[in-house]
């Protein structure tokens, strides 16, 4: 996975990430930021625990977690996928789960 900042305040980020045919984030969540994600390229797959739910995004379609919500994004089309990512407002961190 890569990515390339478009803006970092020290209550907002904004990046582009980038993931490979099949590849995931860590199930992980943030204590404080919420995530806006925007799928740009290619096929998510985002899920979230309690409740369990997975949800699909297609380029152009977007989708809002709460902070404190369990979460990974998987790749699960045939190429790579890019999508972009909001986070805010608060203090960023990623808790492994």
């Amino acid at each position: 996975m890569s990515h390339r900042v478009i803006m970092k305040t020290d209550n907002v980020s904004v990046r582009i990430m980038d993931l490979d045919q099949g590849a995931a984030t860590d199930w992980h969540f943030h204590t404080q930021v919420a995530d806006f994600f925007v799928c740009l390229s290619g096929v998510l797959q985002v899920q979230k625990r309690d409740p369990d739910e997975k949800m699909q995004l297609l380029p152009g379609q977007y989708l809002q977690l709460g902070a404190g919500q369990v979460h990974r994004v998987t790749n699960i089309g045939d190429g790579k996928a890019e999508y972009l990512l909001v986070q805010g407002v608060g203090i960023y961190d990623f808790c492994k789960v």
